[in-house]
């Protein structure tokens, strides 16, 4: 039988301070592997950090912004060399703009498509050149993006976001195909997690009823689960299994997938 058992293994996860990057942190910790927790929010990633080593996992904290090519290069060596190696790379740091398209905000959505979308593709870029033979790390490895149930689904008021996440799943497909082509031995994936009660997603939530969408908060949330087969919202440890699963050897056959978490909502 496979095993979940990441013993032995790195993993380096961006937007690990909080929400679902400290759960996706704290899930490859229990499963084994060491963490580096990669964040612009250095106070509450060095908490992250300190939560995971009180649990006995092996933990780092760094600072990153996931738009800083160089800051990407510093980020992969240094926890290559504090950790041991590198092996999976979670792609999670990303930004959400609530706007009607009528009121687009031009400067907003350019940050955020910066973020969501050149700060994944710089993060396979990396992992790529750590993870391939010859590279710093050089045994092969995962890289898992995260995409959104938003890339599969059109939910008013998020249309920028909605299109850097269906971005997410172009670059997860064609790096995955660069990666065997050229046999850097990195599988990629993705995942698209439905809406989940972060701070994140509380947000989208309460300005989705700002711009007279839903009548409340409460009643975007519940358009949400009424629009989920299994009705509910996701948690963060729906999300955070997943990125296992794919991290793991249980999916060394998989590469190139996206993978709802998202309650049936998107099919």
């Amino acid at each position: 039988m496979t095993s979940y058992d990441l013993s032995g293994r790195t993993a380096l996860v961006t937007g690990a301070a909080q929400g679902l990057g400290a759960g996706m942190a704290s899930a490859l910790a229990q499963a084994g592997a060491a963490v580096a927790v990669a964040d612009i929010n250095d106070d509450l990633g060095r908490e992250t950090v300190d939560n995971l080593r009180s649990t006995g996992a092996k933990a780092e904290y760094f600072h990153l912004d996931v738009r800083d090519d160089a800051g990407w290069e510093t980020a992969t060596s240094a926890a290559v060399a504090a950790l041991g190696g590198l092996d999976i790379v979670v792609n999670n740091a990303g930004v959400e703009v609530t706007d009607l398209l009528v009121d687009l905000d031009a400067e907003a959505a350019s940050s955020l498509l910066t973020v969501n979308i050149l700060g994944t593709a710089l993060g396979i870029k990396h992992a790529f050149r750590a993870m391939r033979p010859g590279g710093a790390a050089g045994a092969g490895g995962s890289v898992v993006n995260i995409a959104s149930v938003a890339a599969t689904i059109a939910f008013p008021g998020i249309a920028i976001y909605s299109a850097s996440k269906a971005g997410i799943d172009r670059l997860t497909r064609v790096a995955a195909a660069e990666s065997g082509k050229l046999g850097y031995g990195v599988r990629v994936n993705s995942i698209y997690p439905g809406l989940t009660p972060t701070a994140m997603g509380n947000k989208l939530a309460v300005e989705t009823a700002a711009l007279g969408l839903f009548e409340s908060p409460e009643a975007a949330a519940g358009a949400v689960a009424e629009l989920t087969p299994l009705g509910r919202l996701g948690q963060i440890d729906d999300m955070a299994d997943a990125v296992v699963f794919l991290s793991s050897d249980a999916a060394k056959f998989i590469t190139g997938a996206g993978l709802p978490v998202d309650g049936g909502m998107g099919m």
